[in-house]
């Protein structure tokens, strides 16, 4: 695999940080590992909780065992804050593991991107909240969100 431009390109302001965030925001929940491993630099350094990872191999490695036992995977990114080639976001996502415990997953990522517009670096920090399907708040179906599905923060997230 070779590197290629990804769009928006740093410096990022309000209207490109945002698009950058929903881009993501949609792949992940598309859950194709390896189209999302070319968002990412061929030597990407990830912190996710506990785990490094590092370079888009052991990327998709980890997002193939992530959506193995993160059953039902729904996603929401909202844009933090933004500074030239960094984007700070908070997200949630909602999933059931295979006794179907449902969780809600909430965490702030923080990522720096090269030149190309691709992520050289994420760190993520994420708690997990055991919650029950009626206290769920993420349902439509698999994919993207819909446009009109609220955000985070309309959610009371």
């Amino acid at each position: 695999m070779t590197e290629s431009s990804r769009p928006p390109l740093p410096p990022f302001n309000q209207d490109t940080a945002t698009q950058k965030v929903r881009a993501a925001e949609n792949a992940w929940n598309n859950q194709d590992p390896e189209k999302i491993a070319l968002a990412y630099t061929l030597d990407s350094q990830w912190r996710n909780r506990a785990e490094f990872i590092t370079g888009r191999e052991q990327i998709i490695q980890f997002l193939q065992r992530k959506w193995s036992t993160e059953l039902e995977y729904r996603l929401i990114k909202e844009l933090w804050a933004y500074h030239d080639a960094r984007i700070a976001v908070r997200f949630a996502y909602e999933w059931h593991n295979a006794a179907g415990q449902w969780f809600r997953s909430y965490g702030n990522e923080n990522w720096e991107f090269n030149e190309h517009g691709l992520m050289k670096r994420r760190i993520a920090s994420i708690n997990d909240l055991a919650i029950t399907e009626n206290e769920r708040k993420f349902h439509w179906p698999f994919g993207v969100r819909p446009d009109d599905y609220p955000g985070l923060s309309d959610l009371g997230l």
